[in-house]
């Protein structure tokens, strides 16, 4: 899929679900006069649509930030499949706990944390998930985000994001350029953002059973 593209739309009753395969896409919701929150990032692995495995319809839409590779699956057969493996129906459960226990960091930080806690705490959890699925390397990953999106996530100005950016550089926690986020100091980069990974719980990848 090209980039800044619809995978899925608010309301649509799709019979497919679809996995992020490669690229990063994200979840939001578009409220009147085109105004844009941006719910999630979603990175390769995740299931972009989990919640049509037990509801009939979107109540968000999710779309690429990059030109992304995904899979798409008859919902009946991941029913199918859940009924015959509690491994895969807990596994599934534990990505829709996980996708929670985000949701609720970010909804602490729009409600309570700073502007620069606020981005600080977003770039240690994508650090740490990345991560997770060996996409870090040297403190460095992709990152296609603009400071628009970064903007639609943290609940701030595109002028608020780059002044908050511009002082996260200056006090050498992180560089910038080219779509490559680089983290300098991952311990001060936490202690800016108050950051723990304890709601990320032991990791976000989980190996595949064999057989």
């Amino acid at each position: 899929m090209p980039a800044r593209h619809d995978i899925v739309r608010d309301g649509e009753r799709p019979t497919d679900s679809t996995v992020l395969l490669e690229g990063f896409a994200c979840r939001y919701k578009l409220l009147s006069g085109g105004r844009r929150q941006i719910l999630a990032f979603l990175i390769p692995g995740d299931i972009c649509d989990l919640q049509l495995l037990v509801m009939d319809s979107m109540d968000h839409s999710v779309a690429t930030l990059t030109p992304c590779r995904v899979a798409s699956f008859p919902r009946k057969t991941i029913d199918h499949l859940c009924e015959l493996s509690p491994a895969l129906l807990r596994r599934l459960w534990r990505e829709t706990v996980l996708d929670a226990a985000i949701h609720r960091e970010w909804i602490a930080s729009l409600g309570r944390r700073s502007p620069y806690e606020r981005v600080a705490h977003l770039f240690c959890e994508l650090t740490h998930r990345l991560q997770a699925i060996g996409a870090v390397r040297e403190g460095r990953f992709e990152f296609p985000m603009t400071q628009a999106d970064l903007g639609d996530a943290v609940g701030l100005s595109v002028v608020h994001v780059n002044r908050t950016l511009q002082q996260m550089r200056a006090d050498g926690l992180i560089t910038l350029r080219a779509n490559v986020l680089t983290i300098l100091d991952e311990a001060r980069l936490k202690a800016a953002a108050r950051f723990s990974g304890d709601f990320l719980g032991a990791g976000v990848a989980v190996a595949p059973e064999q057989g």
